[in-house]
């Protein structure tokens, strides 16, 4: 199987965050570690971390972030901040995508389609 991991303090918890804001389902669920899919081929999974500290960006370097694409900003940011998610703040503005973090730190954008 090829997927992202993400490490996190509760795998159950970020998979059902992940589950919601893309629309997938969750395919394997264990204690330590759970996986959700789409259409075949795309995973997400999610692995326990107890000792996670997310990257504290733009001071640090992002490291790995997940662009999601979306028609419009205005719905898709309203339905993931209803979720959990953050806004980052102090990013300068930009045309085609915006900046956020999941409920335990990891970076995210929301990306206009082309």
């Amino acid at each position: 199987m090829d997927y992202t991991v993400l490490d996190c303090p509760d795998p159950a918890a970020l998979a059902r965050f992940y589950e919601q804001v893309l629309g997938w389902r969750i395919v394997r669920a264990e204690d330590d570690w759970h996986v959700i899919e789409g259409l075949p081929g795309q995973r997400l999974a999610f692995q326990l971390a107890p000792g996670f500290v997310p990257v504290d960006w733009p001071k640090v370097g992002v490291g790995i972030h997940l662009d999601l694409l979306v028609e419009a900003f205005d719905p898709a940011e309203e339905w993931v901040l209803s979720l959990g998610a953050q806004r980052v703040d102090g990013i300068a503005e930009h045309p085609t995508f915006r900046v956020y973090r999941d409920p335990v730190g990891h970076h995210f954008c929301l990306c206009l389609r082309d």
